[in-house]
């Protein structure tokens, strides 16, 4: 078993480091009621790649936000029971997902200018966050 490690460089938008396992998220995650549970953190979008997985402690990677203004506030309920993503990276920041960010308070690298994380980054890579500098380190298992 081997490690493969790169880097992207995005823009740091909330500092911080953040480490963890990555869920990605290719169409984002709608932001209205019931794509995400308020209290125990579970994606239950239908049609969405990661239907049933868990953002809590997670490295969430996504294009950009999703739906409707409620985007932030799914988010917040699920930070306010516990249940809260390590950090987010995003390909590109929007009003929606700037104000989950900031409500959260958690690391986000964003606005990648020559790579698209989406495509680059894979769930269940692992990655470090620095949203200071915009630093991402992915490391992927290779067998």
């Amino acid at each position: 078993m081997h490690m493969k490690t790169f880097t992207l460089k995005g823009r740091g938008v909330l500092p911080g480091i953040a480490e963890g396992t990555a869920i990605v998220f290719p169409d984002s995650i709608a932001g209205n009621s019931g794509a995400l549970g308020d209290t125990d953190g579970i994606v239950y979008e239908k049609g969405n790649v990661n239907y049933g997985m868990c953002i809590k402690n997670a490295i969430l990677v996504v294009p950009c936000a999703k739906g409707s203004n409620g985007f932030s506030a799914h988010f917040k309920s699920a930070y306010i029971a516990g249940i809260r993503p390590a950090g987010w990276v995003a390909t590109r920041m929007d009003g929606r997902l700037g104000v989950a960010v900031a409500s959260m308070s958690i690391p986000t690298v964003s606005d990648f200018k020559t790579v698209d994380p989406v495509k680059l980054i894979k769930t269940g890579d692992f990655v470090r966050i620095d949203g200071a500098t915009g630093e991402v380190t992915v490391t992927r298992q290779i067998d």
